[in-house]
């Protein structure tokens, strides 16, 4: 407080507001992948809708678009291009018969495996630097700060 008791406003430079470097950090990532996909033809949206799936295979669409927070019919769309190229199935959901639950095609496995591949070779370049101590707790505090958001919109 001031001297007439008026709150004072902590101004925090953006390079140090969490938001906008996870924001920045974000962004500078998906730009750079984005480079490494034009040889495949392929956005960052759909890896990022393959890797989701290659993690959770029979993934209900509706759900994959809440956690790629895109709009289910922009999903769709997405969904139709990944089967378009082979690399998506969609099939009859057997608990709800107007719901898709999409699968990886074996013609996916070796796409998978290169974006795993470039994966692990991006995260040691832009981790360059950092010791494995650092490493370990960048990757800790991260984890926490996600737990700690994931509490907060229950």
């Amino acid at each position: 407080m001031n001297s007439e008791n008026r709150p004072v406003i902590n101004m925090i430079p953006e390079r140090e507001s969490l938001g906008f470097l996870l924001a920045d950090t974000t962004r500078l990532i998906r730009r750079v992948y984005a480079r490494h996909l034009d040889e495949h033809k392929m956005t960052v949206a759909q890896m990022r809708a393959l890797v989701y799936l290659a993690r959770n295979q029979g993934l209900r669409q509706i759900d994959l678009a809440d956690i790629l927070e895109v709009q289910p019919i922009t999903l769709a769309r997405l969904i139709d291009q990944l089967a378009e190229a082979g690399w998506v199935e969609r099939r009859a959901d057997p608990s709800d018969r107007r719901a898709f639950q999409l699968y990886l095609t074996a013609a996916a496995a070796p796409l998978i495996e290169e974006i795993s591949q470039r994966s692990a070779s991006f995260q040691k370049q832009v981790l360059e630097g950092l010791t494995a101590v650092q490493v370990e707790s960048l990757f800790a505090g991260l984890n926490r700060v996600r737990d700690n958001l994931v509490t907060l919109l229950r």
